[in-house]
């Protein structure tokens, strides 16, 4: 049973997690969507949003925090500077949106494209 139990492993041990969800939240802060499977999607989500909230502070605190979850510096500068000041108006949350999308061919993983979406 998975009581108290929120997040998903994705077949990898804990700091390789932290990385790879670093890195695809890079990915997708600079490039506005990504496609991914949807379980990774589903853990960017929370990932990135929890990012975007603290971009949105935008205090050197906050700075520091988001370069030590995703260090990806060129990412983490369009994070402050383009992404967090469209989503001012946002509650805290709502920031991605998964759409599902055709299963992979090689395996037939079920795969999604995760986006930002727009700023009111």
């Amino acid at each position: 049973m998975r009581h108290r139990i929120d997040k998903r492993k994705l077949g990898r041990y804990g700091s390789h997690r932290m990385i790879m969800l670093g890195n695809l939240a890079a990915s997708l802060f600079l490039n506005d969507s990504i496609t991914t499977t949807v379980t990774r999607a589903k853990e960017l989500r929370s990932f990135a949003e929890k990012l975007i909230t603290r971009a949105r502070g935008g205090t050197i605190n906050d700075r520091r925090i988001v370069r030590q979850k995703m260090p990806h510096k060129a990412a983490a500068l369009k994070l402050f500077s383009e992404i967090a000041p469209k989503y001012l108006s946002f509650d805290k949350g709502g920031y991605t949106r998964i759409v599902k999308i055709a299963p992979r061919l090689g395996d037939g993983a079920q795969m999604a494209v995760i986006q930002l979406v727009e700023g009111k």
